[in-house]
């Protein structure tokens, strides 16, 4: 089974616009909390990334979200999040937030393995996904 996680979060005050609606990016910034949480959970933090693997970690090359259900200051929101699919160099995390057993936000992350580039240490080069950590994220 892919790697998979859950989490719990209650939508503050400063997380909503002024419609009292939360405002869209803090759902980004969600779904990046969710896949570090549960990359840390398997063992793969942020300092493993660097320390074992000489990543600065998983860089975003594409991010989507669906909104289907609103969601208010004090909502209780859990935060689902599963490996949906691995490459060579690339990952992708998939993301439902409900809302009252309602699934409020549907999205997905898709993160490149990446390192220094050899030629220029201030850019990143996709490098393949290292043999140990594919199997923890496949299951």
């Amino acid at each position: 089974m892919p790697m998979r996680a859950t989490r719990t979060y209650v939508v503050n005050w400063g997380d909503c616009d002024p419609a009292d609606i939360v405002y869209y990016p803090n759902f980004y910034r969600w779904f990046d909390d969710a896949t570090w949480a549960m990359l840390a959970a398997h063992g793969i933090t942020r300092a493993v990334f660097d320390a074992k693997y000489k990543v600065p970690g998983a860089p975003l090359v594409e991010t989507q979200a669906r909104y289907l259900v609103p969601c208010r200051q004090g909502d209780v929101l859990t935060i689902e999040s599963r490996v949906a699919k691995v490459e060579r160099k690339t990952f992708v995390v998939e993301h439902r937030i409900l809302n009252g057993g309602k699934t409020a936000v549907e999205g997905h992350e898709v993160r490149v393995w990446a390192g220094r580039h050899p030629d220029d240490p201030t850019r990143l080069k996709a490098w393949e996904i290292p043999a140990e950590v594919r199997a923890l994220l496949e299951g």
